[in-house]
């Protein structure tokens, strides 16, 4: 883009935003604040890259260093800033990666269904993916008629340590491998949908689908869903580094890297809830079937709400705010 329609298509902003540092304008929030520093910024990087010795980069400048102090500062001023990133930072920015979040259920969906199909055509298929020590202690279970006697032979206590810590390390790796250029997290979707796919085809072979459905998704429903949502911000930092844009790689590698633990950083909550329920709530195998679906379809709702529909609403009332 030519300078002078970079600066033509921007100036507003620009303008609007020196006002505030310069006290003319008051009326934007903290949050609305930094979103606008944070475009100025992306300005910024762009016209380093494109007019490097330009006044445009000059004034871009001057804007990002006497606002930075000023934002950050009223930011760290505000008590309520942990959950702000929650309720207001966050949303925003698992709006602009819908598409990761779809590619990362698709490819775990995908693969799913293909362990469960290798599960029916190839018995010996569980075995090499589940383990034969997991294989034959799950068929002892069965034979002495408690199927799911796995969840409760462990203390609650330590399960639910174990398991969240465990989760916790899997959803990093599913991030960190997308520095492979997104293959890395891809890979993490299909051997985790395949490892569930032949899981629950074992079941349904054993007469057992709807007896393992209603107790590994309780607390199943979170935790696959934010292993999921972890290889979504693994694409975010695969992609960021294949695909740079208007940025250098290595700013586009920064931003993607910032961006993508950011969407780690929100699932942590979610893995604890889904510890918690392994822990101490899925191993009540004797629950009825209406209060295990009430518990599933709550997991669900809560998670289709917060990284699909909630970004949705925040995202359209900031533009709203900004306008």
């Amino acid at each position: 883009m030519r300078e002078a329609a970079f600066v033509k298509q921007n100036k507003d902003k620009w303008l609007r935003f020196e006002n505030v540092l310069e006290g003319n304008q008051s009326d934007l929030s903290p949050d609305e604040l930094s979103a606008l520093y944070l475009e100025v910024t992306d300005h910024l990087s762009y016209a380093k890259t494109f007019y490097p010795k330009s006044k445009t980069t000059q004034y871009l400048n001057y804007l990002a260093s006497q606002s930075h102090q000023k934002i950050y500062k009223t930011k760290r001023e505000s008590s309520r800033r942990f959950i702000t990133f929650f309720t207001e930072e966050f949303p925003i920015l698992m709006y602009k990666y819908q598409k990761q979040l779809l590619l990362s259920f698709a490819t775990f969906l995908i693969f799913c269904i293909i362990g469960a199909y290798s599960a029916a055509t190839d018995g010996a298929y569980v075995r090499s993916i589940l383990g034969d020590g997991y294989v034959n202690m799950t068929l002892e279970n069965i034979q002495n008629n408690d199927p799911m006697r796995v969840y409760k032979e462990m203390n609650e206590v330590e399960m639910f340590m174990g398991i969240t810590v465990n989760n916790i390390r899997v959803a990093l790796m599913a991030f960190i491998l997308g520095i492979l250029f997104s293959i890395g997290s891809l890979y993490m979707m299909m051997q985790n949908g395949v490892m569930l796919g032949s899981f629950q085809y074992f079941f349904y072979d054993k007469g057992l689908l709807w007896e393992s459905v209603r107790t590994i998704w309780i607390h199943g429903t979170i935790e696959i869903s934010v292993i999921i949502i972890a290889g979504a911000a693994g694409l975010v930092l695969g992609n960021g580094i294949l695909f740079p844009g208007s940025y250098t790689r290595l700013e586009s590698f920064k931003r993607s890297m910032r961006d993508g633990l950011k969407i780690v950083v929100s699932t942590i909550p979610f893995f604890i809830i889904a510890g918690f329920l392994e822990g101490f709530v899925t191993r009540h195998t004797e629950m009825p079937d209406w209060l295990a679906i009430l518990i599933i379809s709550i997991s669900l709702l809560l998670i289709l709400f917060y990284y699909v529909v909630y970004p949705r609403i925040a995202y359209k009332k900031t533009t709203t705010s900004i306008k």
